[in-house]
C-alpha cells in the first residue's frame, strides 16, 4: 500500500490515508492536481480510494500506475490519460470560441455547438440522439488501462459508486469488480448517455447515490484518515435565477447530498466517542480532512464541465496542486491524530 519515493521517507514511516474523489466532467482536473502534488510528497501510503465518475477515472489511473512504476509513474499515467482527454476532444464540434475565451473565459456559453448540443439533451433522451451509444471514452480507457492488471491491484483498494437504476441504491464496485463498463457506469449522466448495463444490471452516474461513497473506507481500511477531494461547490453566495443555472444549482444540491449525509453520520460517531459513551473500537472514529477550491469552482459556468481544452485543464490540475500544498502546510502533522475540517461547521 506504499507510495515508493525517492527522498528518504521509506514504507515504516509513511503516513496511511485513504482518498474520496468526486466526480465533476472536466473539473476533474483539479483532482488530478491534488494527486500528482501528494504523490510527489511522497509522505502518504494511500490505503482506500472511494470515487465517482471523473474522480473514479482519476483512481483507476492512479492505481495502474502505482503498480508499475510507484508515484512517479501514477504522476506520468494521470498527465497521459488528460492529455488523451483533450486529444480527442479536438474532434469534437463542442469548443470553446474565440469569443468564448475572450469573454467568457473557460465555459463554452458563446458556442453554437454547445448550445445546440445543450438544447438537444433537454428534448432528446441519449437513446433517441445517440442510438448508436458511442463514447469516446470508452476506446480511451481501453487503451489506457489493463483492467486484467488491474482487478488485482493490491497497492491500493478501489471503491467505485455508481447509481442502479431500477433500485435507487448505491453500487460500489471494488477492485476485482472493475472493467471499462464500470468506470463508464460511475460517468454515466442519464442526460448523456445511454445506461450502462454491468452484469445485466443498468447504471446511471453515482453522484446521485455516492460522490463519493465514504463508508467503503470505514468497512474496509486500517486509516482512519479520510481526505475528501471536493469538486461540486456545497456553499453559493448568488441565487441562480436563469434555468441553465438552476439546473447546475440542483445537480450540485444532489450530488453533494450523500457524502452530507453521510458526514453527519460520521459526526454522530464522533460525538458518541467523543462523549464517552461507546469506546472507540467499538465503533470506528474517523478523522476527516478535505481539500477543495470552491472559491474557484464557483466562479466556473456549468458548461465548462464538458471543456477539453489543455489550458483549461491544466489551469485547473494547478490549482489542484496549489491548494494541496497549502493543505500539507497547514495540515500534515494533525494527520493520524485529529479531524481537519470541522463537519459541524462545514457541512452540518
Amino acid at each position: 500500500m506504499a507510495m515508493e519515493k525517492k527522498n528518504g521517507h521509506s514504507a515504516n514511516n509513511l503516513k496511511h490515508i485513504n482518498l474520496a474523489l468526486q466526480g465533476g466532467g472536466a473539473h476533474g482536473a483539479f483532482t488530478w492536481g491534488v494527486l500528482d502534488r501528494l504523490l510527489e510528497d511522497g509522505r502518504f501510503a494511500i490505503d482506500g480510494i472511494s470515487a465517482t465518475s471523473a474522480g473514479a477515472m482519476n483512481a483507476a489511473i492512479v492505481a495502474q500506475g502505482l503498480m508499475l512504476d510507484g508515484a512517479d509513474g501514477a504522476r506520468r499515467s494521470l498527465e497521459h490519460f488528460w492529455r488523451r482527454i483533450s486529444h480527442i476532444a479536438t474532434a469534437s464540434p463542442i469548443r470553446s470560441t474565440w469569443f468564448d475565451r475572450m469573454f467568457g473565459g473557460f465555459s463554452l456559453d458563446f458556442s453554437p455547438a454547445y448550445q445546440t448540443f445543450d438544447f438537444m439533451t433537454r428534448v432528446l433522451s441519449p437513446y433517441q440522439s445517440n442510438p448508436a451509444n458511442l463514447n469516446p471514452l470508452r476506446e480511451l480507457l481501453l487503451d489506457t488501462i489493463d483492467f486484467g492488471r488491474l482487478r488485482d491491484c493490491t497497492v491500493t483498494k478501489l471503491f467505485i459508486a455508481a447509481t442502479n437504476v431500477r433500485s435507487g441504491k448505491v453500487k460500489v464496485f471494488e477492485t476485482g469488480d472493475l472493467s471499462a463498463d464500470v468506470l463508464l457506469a460511475s460517468a454515466c449522466l442519464p442526460f448523456l448517455f445511454q445506461a450502462v448495463e454491468v452484469e445485466g444490471q443498468h447504471y446511471w452516474d453515482g453522484g446521485y447515490m455516492g460522490n463519493p461513497a465514504i463508508f467503503p473506507l470505514i468497512y474496509n481500511c486500517q486509516s482512519a484518515d479520510v481526505v475528501i477531494v471536493h469538486i461540486n461547490p456545497i456553499e453559493r453566495e448568488d441565487l441562480p435565477t436563469n434555468a441553465r443555472d438552476i439546473l447546475n444549482r440542483i445537480n450540485e444540491i444532489s450530488f453533494n447530498s450523500s457524502l452530507m449525509r453521510e458526514l453527519r453520520a460520521i459526526q454522530f460517531v464522533t460525538d458518541l466517542i467523543d462523549d464517552g459513551h461507546v469506546k472507540n473500537g467499538h465503533l470506528k472514529k474517523m478523522l476527516i480532512h478535505s481539500i477543495e477550491a470552491e472559491d474557484v469552482m464557483c466562479g466556473l459556468g456549468v458548461s465548462s464541465k464538458l471543456n477539453p481544452d489543455w489550458d483549461f485543464l491544466t489551469y485547473l490540475r494547478d490549482i489542484g496542486r496549489e491548494r494541496t500544498e497549502a493543505w500539507l502546510n497547514a495540515n500534515y502533522d494533525s494527520i493520524g491524530g485529529q479531524s481537519t475540517v470541522d463537519i459541524r461547521a462545514r457541512f452540518l
